[in-house]
């Protein structure tokens, strides 16, 4: 099973960073957290371990009114939540593979209909959040 929705865009990583987060804030999104995991590997782990991975930033992305229907059905989903997205290096230079979490995963863990129907929310919007930026960075 996939559990992300994968793209690559034809933008610099610093451009689809930026144009990730926009996207996301144009389904409601906002950036609870972002993780630069190449920084934080060069610090623990050097920077040959940062060199090897790249340019590598995960964005944890909430859309509050989402969290709060899922959050108010069952508490328990906080631990799947944000909803992350993943920037990082692409396969040739320019470009940059952008991730965001299939939302489906959370119906698999917790299989509930009120789930259910905020993951379908949730996934749509996110799906429309990488289409947006997918027509920007082809």
């Amino acid at each position: 099973m996939s559990y992300t929705h994968t793209i690559t865009v034809k933008l610099s990583y610093s451009d689809a960073v930026e144009r990730t987060k926009q996207a996301l804030s144009d389904q409601g999104f906002g950036i609870l957290s972002e993780v630069d995991v190449r920084s934080t590997f060069e610090n623990k782990l050097g920077t040959d371990a940062a060199d090897e991975l790249g340019d590598y930033v995960i964005l944890g992305a909430c859309n509050p009114d989402l969290a709060q229907r899922g959050l108010a059905v069952e508490p328990d989903l906080g631990a799947l939540l944000p909803c992350n997205v993943v920037v990082r290096r692409g396969p040739s230079p320019g470009t940059t593979v952008v991730q965001a979490i299939d939302a489906q995963t959370m119906v698999e863990i917790s299989g509930t209909d009120a789930v259910r129907d905020v993951a379908n929310d949730a996934d749509a919007r996110l799906r429309a959040a990488l289409a947006q930026l997918s027509s920007a960075g082809g």
